[in-house]
Parts: structure tokens; sequence; C-alpha cells
């Protein structure tokens, strides 16, 4: 089997359509399409479906993506495999992440891994939901997910197919955000009581992370119900929204400076308003590369606290890679 087939049958799977993946690769339609059918051919049954200019990839097809991306990153890092220097770690690292921990102190430590393995290639994937990203995971498009703990929470009691290592890398903090001159609030920098909210509508993004759930109930046990006055697909738009007067937000602590730019009144709150992240991987199934990732992930949580989110503190423990792992069932070993 020629592995380049298998790149071109990733490639086509990830854009849709034959012409779109040719023109990523700067390869020829009719080379990736002989490619397809000889490997249709090779393997015996077919890959995709044709379905007017796309394709969708048949129940095979699904089957092949997972083991082909373990292909192709064993490939990106058989080179490393003889040369260990760091320098020369190279290869492509595919995480999948929420939208509330791509910022902070997460993007920090990118920015560090980066610096360290400069041939080291990262591609983030956003997802809309926790258990989206497990999929991925399971079907091989992402070897590593950066999801809200406790991980039950996506996993949701179902039994699972891989054995899950959990590294907690901290929590994502949310400030109370009003829009410029809100009556009511204390001077800034002091916290506010939730149970003292302005009497404000907020605006929402329910984005399938659970924090919004969060938020609510932490509400609903000081008594106070806030009813949307905005609710958004793009997390983006929050600010834009509460400059306007539209409604008030709970942004991550992260953002905080480009709130203030806008004239938001930020506040933090009492209680505190925070979330558990970490890193979710199938340590059995780890390309060099992201072990390398992995370790240097439990390295920098105790070395390097960022700005925005609490890295290994407020009572999530950082352990060396691998050692902090939940399988099916949520059980550990």
């Amino acid at each position: 089997m020629d592995l380049q087939k298998i790149e071109y049958f990733l490639a086509v799977r990830d854009h849709g359509s034959i012409n779109a993946a040719a023109h990523q690769l700067g390869v020829a339609q009719p080379t990736i399409s002989a490619a397809l059918r000889s490997l249709e051919r090779e393997l015996g049954v077919d890959l995709f479906h044709r379905i007017g200019r796309g394709v969708v990839p048949t129940s095979a097809g699904h089957a092949l993506v997972g083991p082909g991306r373990r292909l192709v990153r064993a490939l990106s890092s058989a080179a490393t495999s003889v040369d260990l220097r760091e320098e020369h770690l190279r290869g492509t690292l595919d995480i999948a992440l929420v939208a509330p921990v791509a910022a902070g102190a997460f993007v920090e430590m990118l920015a560090a891994f980066h610096d360290r393995f400069p041939s080291v290639q990262v591609r983030l994937i956003r997802i809309r939901t926790d258990p989206q990203g497990l999929e991925m995971l399971r079907e091989g498009d992402a070897e590593l997910l950066c999801l809200h703990l406790p991980l039950e929470t996506a996993v949701g009691g179902r039994p699972w197919d891989l054995r899950l290592d959990v590294l907690p890398l901290g929590r994502q903090e949310y400030w109370y955000a009003a829009p410029p001159g809100t009556p009511g609030l204390p001077p800034p920098g002091e916290a506010v009581p939730l149970r003292a909210l302005p009497d404000i509508p907020l605006v929402i993004v329910p984005d399938g992370a659970a924090v919004a759930d969060v938020i609510e109930r932490e509400l609903a046990q000081v008594g106070r119900v806030a009813p949307p006055a905005a609710v958004l697909e793009h997390r983006e738009a929050r600010m834009s929204f509460v400059a306007r007067g539209i409604g008030a937000t709970f942004l991550e602590r992260s953002m905080l400076e480009a709130a203030s730019d806008l004239g938001l009144e930020c506040r933090p709150t009492v209680p505190a308003i925070r979330r558990a992240f970490g890193l979710v991987y199938s340590g059995d199934e780890l390309s060099i590369v992201a072990r390398a990732f992995t370790e240097f992930a439990a390295t920098w949580v105790e070395d390097a606290p960022g700005e925005g989110t609490t890295m290994a503190g407020e009572g999530v423990t950082a352990p060396a890679a691998g050692t902090s792992t939940t399988g099916a069932g949520g059980g550990s070993r």
C-alpha cells in the first residue's frame, strides 16, 4: 500500500471533494482520482460515495481514517525515531479543543512548545462540544483533546473503547462583564457577589462546552435568574453586544484587556466561577510528537503559570503525563 494514496484519501475526506483536495495539495485532479481508485481496488471496498461534485466517506472510509492518520503521523516522526535530539523533533500535532480554553496560559504553553520544538507543526481543531472531541480522538482526527474536566461530564457514563489519559492543566476563571457605566458595581478590582449582580439580562453563547450551564447553576444557587438578552453563535461577538448595552455576560479572564479597551465594567465574582480543563488522550496511541507535548505540558503547568487561566492551581494538580488516567467507565489505572 502506497502511503501517498493514504495522504490523498485523507485530503479528500477532509476537504469533501477531489477538486478541493487537489487544489490544497497542488496535485492534478486525475492523479488523486487514480490513486483513490487504486486504493479501493487494493482494499476491495468503496471508500467514498459520490454525491454531486462532492464525496462522503462510506463506512469503510470512516474505518480507514484513524489507521490512516496514525500511518501518516508515524512516517512524519520516523526521522525523530533515529535522531532524538530535541531540535530535530518534527511532525504534526493535532489538538482538538473547545473555544473557552483557546486563550491565555494555554496559548502561552503552545508558544513555548513551539520555541522548543520549532519543526513541529501544531494544528488546532475547534470543536463545539466535549463529546465531539472524544469522537475525533476515536476516529484518529486528533491525538490530543483540550476539554473541560471532569471527563465524566463529556463521557456521560457511556462505556468507552479507548483508555483515556487525563492531564489536568488548571482552571479557567470567568468574570462578570457589564455595559460601560453600569451603576451598582463595586470599584474596579473588587469582587461583586453573585446575589448582588445588577438586574441586567445576559448575552450567552450556548457552545455546548457546558460553561453556560455552570454559570446558570451558580446563579441559581444564590437565587438569581437572568433571562437572556441575546443568544449568540459566535463567542467573539459577546463584548460588542455588551458594549452596546444589550446585556451583560461572563468572560474568560484572559479576555479582560480587550474588554477594558471597549469600556466594559469587568469584576470578579463571589463565589468565583471557574471551570477545570486539561488534556485528554489515549497514551497507548500517541506519536513521538504528541508524547513530547504531554511531557512538556506536565512540566509547564508546574513551572510557568500564566495569566488568564490558573495553571496547576486552585486544587488542580499537574501529575506527570500519563499518570492521571481515566478509562472506559471513568475508572483509573
